[in-house]
């Protein structure tokens, strides 16, 4: 697939007013998603290794103001999410015999490594890039995660 033609299925998008469209062909992926008219779409294309088959993800929740979540009592209203930032396989622990980087009620600075996630055999720390407490792990060790799926949730303090 070329640049041509991922333009002009972004293009069919916009027509169509379409928010999302993933397809597959011969060990390539194309997934393009926009989140509102008014912004620019987002591009994620990756080879799809022949063995392992392509799992699928749920959709991010919508996400909410602090005005509509004020009222509801949720605990996780206030809380900031550590978010993938790459496709890959997200691991806990630098090795398999480790200990995770992180646990729930372990508390975090920016440049606190939460975990690593493997894209095309290379190994890239995540940061948190938020203070607070470790409150929820989202991901389970050695997971297929998507850009911009929650790994943590942190309680700022």
């Amino acid at each position: 697939m070329n640049l041509e033609e991922i333009q002009r299925i972004v293009a069919l998008m916009k027509e169509n007013d379409l928010a999302e469209f993933e397809m597959e062909d011969q060990g390539f992926r194309l997934a393009v998603k926009r989140r509102s008219s008014a912004e620019t779409p987002v591009v994620v294309a990756a080879p799809v290794p022949a063995a392992l088959p392509v799992p699928s993800m749920p959709a991010p929740a919508a996400p909410s103001s602090p005005l509509e979540s004020a009222g509801t009592g949720d605990p996780e209203a206030g809380w900031k999410e550590i978010k993938a930032p790459i496709v890959g396989t997200f691991y806990r622990a630098p090795s398999p015999d480790a200990e995770p980087f992180v646990t729930v009620g372990q508390s975090v600075e920016e440049d606190t490594v939460v975990g690593i996630i493997e894209a095309m055999k290379v190994m890239n720390e995540i940061k948190a890039e938020v203070r607070g407490v470790i409150r929820k792990v989202c991901v389970e060790n050695a997971t297929p995660v998507q850009y911009g799926q929650p790994l943590f949730k942190v309680e700022s303090v």
